[in-house]
């Protein structure tokens, strides 16, 4: 099969490929070839009425509230390879981004703008990975792969009310889809409280052939003491009480150790015990609010796993599920059940058609208080 030049990497970046670039933003809706920059009437045709056409006529959009904009509406087969975005005004969890891949009816992604950019605490921190970057000013950088063998749609609802502003470009190729590709998926839920001694479900419903690539969790701690002791599970094809794959421990998923706190094992630590942020190309917790101090209730972490390297293979199903375990006070090294706020988005690639992804809470559940 000829190269298709879906995505490249360093180890054949210098390859040729038959694909065409493209790109969508408000300067060029469409991302026909040559139609880049035209616009003379664009939000910002004011400030450079002095310049004219071809001077940042139509750097943004504005999406009224309770209003769904078509972002992205791309005939013919490729790949999205590249989205940066900025929201310059609006709600990260009340901004639902969305796509539909080859027609379907039913959303292949559905996820509040931040969480789908590891940022689901209305709040900037820096994430330096290979499939998500967020960058200092609020630029959201996706670099997961999406390709589609017909259409691709992508939309974003803004539930709040007031307008949303957002700046966007979306790059991809038109290029043949070989026939083992998969379709990207990203599905969010929250459950806030966790109904004491209930599990995280993380992905469920699915069926089809495919692979999960990455977890994002943004996990709010409505208690004092450390959270993590919980272990992630993945039930795949058909296993039923006990999973194929089970972790030990929330830190050690998400490739950290002992409470992502190096003065727990290092006593002469200066400064003494503190949660230590951190963000690496597969893993990381970029994101730690402190209200009270560590080990404090109301803390909320952000935290990311790519399975980029390691890809959790499935054949005809998959389960997703996380525990929420602390440890009791009174009682020697017995663990406690959790009762948190638990946001999370689950990223995987397979065969469709898509599975209905769980209908979104309500924007007063979604919101951020």
């Amino acid at each position: 099969m000829a190269f298709s030049g879906l995505g490249l990497h360093l180890g054949n970046l210098s390859r040729l490929s038959s694909a065409l670039s493209r790109s969508i933003s408000p300067e060029n809706f469409s991302g026909e070839k040559g139609r880049g920059g035209m616009s003379t009437d664009g939000p910002a045709a004011e400030a450079a009425r002095a310049l004219g056409q071809g001077w940042k006529v139509s750097p943004y959009v504005i999406i009224e509230p309770g209003a769904t904009f078509t972002l992205a509406d791309i005939a013919g087969s490729g790949a999205i390879q590249q989205i940066w975005m900025t929201l310059a005004r609006g709600k990260w969890r009340h901004a639902i981004l969305r796509a539909y891949w080859d027609n379907q009816e039913q959303p292949s992604i559905e996820c509040p703008t931040g969480d789908f950019f590891a940022s689901g605490w209305e709040k900037f921190a820096q994430v330096s990975s290979l499939a998500v970057c967020v960058n200092p000013g609020r630029a959201f950088n996706c670099y997961w792969e999406m390709p589609f063998r017909r259409h691709a749609r992508l939309t974003m609802q803004n539930l709040s009310d007031e307008p949303l502003v957002v700046y966007y470009q979306i790059n991809y190729t038109l290029t043949d889809v070989p026939d083992d590709v998969a379709y990207f998926h990203a599905s969010f839920r929250r459950v806030n409280p966790l109904p004491y001694g209930e599990v995280v479900t993380i992905l469920d419903g699915v069926n089809g052939t495919g692979h999960y690539v990455g977890t994002y969790l943004a996990w709010g701690v409505n208690n004092n003491g450390w959270w993590g002791e919980g272990e992630i599970k993945f039930y795949l094809d058909g296993d039923d009480q006990f999973p194929t794959l089970c972790g030990t421990g929330t830190e050690d998923y998400f490739c950290g150790a002992y409470n992502f706190d190096p003065g727990l094992m290092e006593r002469e630590r200066p400064g003494g015990s503190a949660y230590q942020e951190f963000t690496t190309p597969y893993a990381g917790m970029p994101q730690v609010i402190r209200p009270d101090g560590v080990y404090q209730s109301q803390q909320r972490f952000g935290l990311y796993r790519w399975h980029i390297m390691d890809p959790v293979r499935f054949a005809s199903d998959i389960r997703v599920t996380i525990q929420a375990l602390g440890w009791r006070t009174h009682k020697r090294r017995q663990y406690l059940p959790l009762q948190d706020d638990i946001a999370s988005v689950a990223y995987w690639y397979q065969t469709l058609p898509s599975p209905q992804l769980p209908p979104l809470p309500d924007r007063d559940y979604l919101e951020v208080i």
